[in-house]
């Protein structure tokens, strides 16, 4: 296409494509939050699954399903595709009993704990500057989670499910090599496998607005993930991570709209000190080095 000839015309579609995949990640938290009211989540996860695969399907039948059993460092794949798993029964658990706004406000913590982790792990070089910047973010966290206050069980769900989300993006990094379509299908058959595992016991035979809902769930998650996938090979990954955090923004906007939340003024504060940490590393990383594509978090769930 002679419009995709133009740099400026692909990053234009790169910055569009990430605002769009974000959306859809945000419309896919509302719709779970909704749905975990009435079902179980390993329900709604398996499910949820199940959608997943009518996206999948024709991605590996073209990739071919022997690519998927050709896999580099497969016990990292295995624990990636459990931690996926593990995050998203978590951030279901969160969302049944707080604002989306108040647990996307802790997963927004992400790249904080991405930076953090690559040193950790991965042995990367931090600065000083970054270091504080990291340590401003973790004061947020603890600003939202009240640890003097009423610590709930729940907020507990949203820190564990963000630190997971950080791991995950750590091992897609360690795993740059696989393929999109090979990464999101182990993680999606090691959800299948958790949410079954959740299930048992905890059936209730759903509607068909509910079946509906549940298998668009995962039909929305797959295409946000392509279009997040395919934002970062069009434009600059240091020009399209803070739009990640207009997330943030649409928890806001769906949890009033659907649900009539508004978060308080603490969740407030600590969100706005999570994102502009996050803001300044990803600054850091432009001015030190360049930003390769797998530290931008790639959505939740």
């Amino acid at each position: 296409m002679t419009f995709l000839r133009n740099p400026r015309n692909q990053v234009l579609l790169g910055i569009l494509l990430m605002l769009g995949g974000d959306f859809m990640f945000s419309l896919n938290d509302a719709m779970g939050k909704w749905l975990v009211v009435t079902l179980s989540v390993g329900q709604v996860v398996f499910v949820r699954s199940i959608g997943a695969f009518l996206v999948l399907g024709p991605m590996i039948a073209h990739q071919g399903p022997r690519a998927l059993l050709v896999m580099d460092r497969p016990w990292l794949q295995f624990t990636r595709a459990m931690l996926a798993a593990v995050e998203t029964v978590l951030f279901y658990a969160a969302v049944y009993y707080l604002p989306l706004a108040d647990v996307m406000s802790f997963y927004m913590a992400g790249p904080i704990y991405v930076a953090a982790l690559s040193h950790l792990l991965l042995g990367e070089p931090v600065g000083w500057r970054r270091w504080a910047a990291i340590l401003v973010g973790f004061c947020g966290v603890l600003v939202m989670l009240q640890p003097t206050g009423s610590f709930s069980l729940a907020s507990f769900y949203a820190l564990a499910g963000s630190v997971a989300f950080g791991l995950i993006i750590i091992l897609g990094r360690m795993l740059r090599g696989t393929s999109d379509t090979t990464l999101v299908t182990w993680q999606t058959i090691g959800t299948l496998i958790v949410g079954g595992l959740l299930m048992i016991g905890n059936w209730k035979t759903p509607d068909a607005v509910e079946w509906s809902g549940m298998l668009l769930l995962g039909v929305v998650a797959c295409l946000a993930h392509l279009m997040i996938v395919r934002a970062l090979k069009l434009a600059p990954a240091a020009l399209l991570a803070p739009m990640h955090y207009t997330m943030l923004l649409w928890a806001v906007a769906f949890g009033w709209a659907f649900f009539g939340d508004v978060p308080g003024p603490r969740i407030l504060a600590g969100a706005a000190i999570v994102v502009l940490a996050g803001l300044f590393i990803f600054h850091r990383q432009k001015v030190v080095a360049t930003v390769a594509p797998e530290d931008i978090p790639k959505g939740v769930n």
